[in-house]
Protein backbone atom coordinates (compact mmCIF):
# COMPACT_ATOMS: atom_id res chain seq x y z
CA UNK A 1 0.00 0.00 0.00
CA UNK A 2 1.21 3.56 -0.86
CA UNK A 3 0.66 6.98 1.07
CA UNK A 4 -0.53 9.69 -1.09
CA UNK A 5 2.86 11.01 -1.26
CA UNK A 6 4.15 7.76 -2.50
CA UNK A 7 1.62 7.81 -5.09
CA UNK A 8 2.30 11.03 -6.15
CA UNK A 9 6.05 10.30 -6.39
CA UNK A 10 5.60 7.18 -8.43
CA UNK A 11 3.58 8.78 -10.81
CA UNK A 12 4.60 12.36 -11.00
CA UNK A 13 1.18 13.16 -10.39
CA UNK A 14 0.70 16.09 -7.96
CA UNK A 15 -1.07 15.70 -4.51
CA UNK A 16 -3.93 18.13 -5.64
CA UNK A 17 -4.38 16.57 -8.90
CA UNK A 18 -4.55 13.07 -7.24
CA UNK A 19 -7.11 14.62 -4.80
CA UNK A 20 -8.93 15.98 -8.20
CA UNK A 21 -8.85 12.99 -9.99
CA UNK A 22 -10.93 10.85 -6.18
CA UNK A 23 -13.32 13.58 -6.65
CA UNK A 24 -13.60 13.05 -10.34
CA UNK A 25 -14.10 9.26 -10.01
CA UNK A 26 -11.40 8.37 -12.24
CA UNK A 27 -9.60 6.93 -9.72
CA UNK A 28 -11.37 5.08 -6.30
CA UNK A 29 -11.35 6.57 -3.16
CA UNK A 30 -8.62 5.23 -0.95
CA UNK A 31 -8.43 2.96 2.28
CA UNK A 32 -7.41 4.59 5.27
CA UNK A 33 -5.17 3.54 7.20
CA UNK A 34 -5.71 3.56 11.32
CA UNK A 35 -4.10 7.53 11.63
CA UNK A 36 -6.81 8.23 8.90
CA UNK A 37 -3.96 8.14 5.64
CA UNK A 38 -5.05 7.44 2.28
CA UNK A 39 -3.54 4.31 1.81
CA UNK A 40 -2.95 3.20 -2.22
CA UNK A 41 -3.21 -0.08 -4.07
CA UNK A 42 -1.02 -1.46 -7.27
CA UNK A 43 -4.26 -0.93 -8.89
CA UNK A 44 -4.65 2.74 -8.10
CA UNK A 45 -0.89 3.21 -8.84
CA UNK A 46 -1.47 1.76 -12.47
CA UNK A 47 -4.87 3.47 -12.83
CA UNK A 48 -2.96 6.72 -12.27
CA UNK A 49 -0.22 5.91 -14.31
CA UNK A 50 -2.74 5.31 -17.04
CA UNK A 51 -4.64 8.87 -16.31
CA UNK A 52 -1.13 10.66 -16.49
CA UNK A 53 -0.21 9.14 -19.63
CA UNK A 54 -2.86 9.79 -21.46
CA UNK A 55 -3.31 13.53 -19.83
CA UNK A 56 0.42 13.91 -21.02
CA UNK A 57 -0.87 12.56 -24.72
CA UNK A 58 -3.24 15.47 -24.24
CA UNK A 59 -6.52 13.75 -24.06
CA UNK A 60 -9.49 15.44 -22.29
CA UNK A 61 -10.86 14.06 -19.09
CA UNK A 62 -13.91 12.36 -20.43
CA UNK A 63 -11.86 10.62 -23.18
CA UNK A 64 -10.16 9.30 -20.45
CA UNK A 65 -13.42 8.03 -18.39
CA UNK A 66 -14.23 6.25 -21.61
CA UNK A 67 -10.91 4.48 -22.18
CA UNK A 68 -10.90 3.31 -18.54
CA UNK A 69 -14.47 2.45 -18.63
CA UNK A 70 -13.18 0.12 -21.69
CA UNK A 71 -9.91 -0.92 -20.16
CA UNK A 72 -12.27 -2.76 -17.45
CA UNK A 73 -13.67 -5.01 -20.39
CA UNK A 74 -10.91 -6.64 -21.65
CA UNK A 75 -13.20 -8.99 -23.81
CA UNK A 76 -14.56 -6.04 -25.77
CA UNK A 77 -13.39 -5.25 -29.49
CA UNK A 78 -10.96 -1.72 -29.46
CA UNK A 79 -12.63 0.17 -31.89
CA UNK A 80 -13.97 2.79 -29.59
CA UNK A 81 -10.23 2.91 -28.03
CA UNK A 82 -9.29 3.08 -31.70
CA UNK A 83 -12.10 6.14 -32.39
CA UNK A 84 -11.17 7.96 -29.09
CA UNK A 85 -7.33 8.37 -29.93
CA UNK A 86 -8.13 8.60 -33.86
CA UNK A 87 -10.51 11.56 -33.09
CA UNK A 88 -7.69 13.06 -30.89
CA UNK A 89 -5.27 13.02 -33.37
CA UNK A 90 -7.64 14.62 -36.02
CA UNK A 91 -7.75 17.23 -33.54
CA UNK A 92 -4.06 17.12 -32.77
CA UNK A 93 -3.50 17.40 -36.65
CA UNK A 94 -6.06 20.46 -36.93
CA UNK A 95 -4.08 22.21 -33.57
CA UNK A 96 -0.59 21.82 -35.48
CA UNK A 97 -1.94 23.24 -38.71
CA UNK A 98 -3.65 26.60 -37.08
CA UNK A 99 -0.01 26.76 -34.62
CA UNK A 100 1.93 26.53 -38.06
CA UNK A 101 -0.72 29.29 -39.49
CA UNK A 102 0.21 31.54 -36.64
CA UNK A 103 3.97 30.68 -36.84
CA UNK A 104 4.33 32.08 -40.48
CA UNK A 105 2.05 34.66 -39.46
CA UNK A 106 4.39 35.94 -36.68
CA UNK A 107 7.45 34.96 -38.78
CA UNK A 108 6.17 37.68 -41.11
CA UNK A 109 4.88 40.41 -38.76
CA UNK A 110 8.26 40.54 -36.61
CA UNK A 111 10.79 41.49 -39.68
CA UNK A 112 10.10 45.13 -38.57
CA UNK A 113 13.20 47.33 -39.05
CA UNK A 114 11.55 50.43 -38.20
CA UNK A 115 13.73 53.02 -34.92
CA UNK A 116 10.17 54.19 -33.06
CA UNK A 117 7.17 52.46 -32.33
CA UNK A 118 4.99 54.92 -34.35
CA UNK A 119 6.43 52.91 -37.56
CA UNK A 120 6.59 49.52 -35.98
CA UNK A 121 5.19 47.10 -38.23
CA UNK A 122 4.23 44.70 -35.31
CA UNK A 123 2.10 46.92 -33.42
CA UNK A 124 0.50 48.31 -36.61
CA UNK A 125 -0.48 45.06 -38.09
CA UNK A 126 -1.94 43.85 -34.71
CA UNK A 127 -4.17 47.35 -34.50
CA UNK A 128 -5.53 46.14 -38.23
CA UNK A 129 -5.90 42.28 -38.75
CA UNK A 130 -6.43 43.31 -42.71
CA UNK A 131 -2.45 43.47 -42.37
CA UNK A 132 -2.09 39.81 -41.62
CA UNK A 133 -1.63 37.31 -44.85
CA UNK A 134 -4.24 34.64 -43.89
CA UNK A 135 -7.05 34.96 -41.31
CA UNK A 136 -5.77 32.79 -38.24
CA UNK A 137 -8.77 33.35 -35.87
Amino acid sequence: MLSIGELSRETGVKIPTIRYYEQMGLISAPERSAGNQRRYSSDELSRLSFIKHARDLGLKIEDIRELLTLSAQPDMPCAEANAIAANHLEAIRTRIAQLQSLEAELARMSTCSADNIKDCYVIESLTNHALCAKNHT
